[in-house]
């Protein structure tokens, strides 16, 4: 699962490549109007816009999004804060994505390895 405490009460990541702007808004446990207003303050954030302006976020969206949710609504930082720590951390190249992301990956494999490893019926 996610690093942060916080993070133990949401959902797991599903293994999709781009998830809608509603998936996005279940996964993070935000409004849909918050994560447009986050695109407009914080750069890392550019879902791709498909046909009718439509948004789909990758994954790395995704786990950024829970990262600023972290930092704004359990850290206490401010929207300029925010920005400040995810500049910093970009800077050093952030190592707890790396490691949330490795996290989520072994669950996964491990969920395979059990359907893999199940009598057949």
């Amino acid at each position: 699962m996610l690093e942060a405490s916080h993070n133990n009460e949401l959902p797991v990541i599903p293994g999709k490549r781009y998830f809608t702007i509603g998936e996005v808004a279940e996964l993070c446990q935000v409004k849909a109007h918050v994560l447009r207003y986050w695109e407009q303050e914080f750069p890392q954030l550019s879902p791709v816009k498909r046909r009718g302006n439509r948004r789909y976020y990758q994954r790395a969206d995704v786990i950024t999004i829970r990262q600023i949710r972290s930092l704004l609504y359990d850290q206490g930082y401010t929207i300029g804060g925010a920005k400040q720590k995810l500049n910093g951390e970009e800077i050093k190249e952030d190592t707890s994505q790396y490691r949330q992301l490795i996290r989520q990956m072994i669950t996964e494999l491990e969920d395979v390895l059990d359907v893999l490893n199940s009598p057949v019926r």
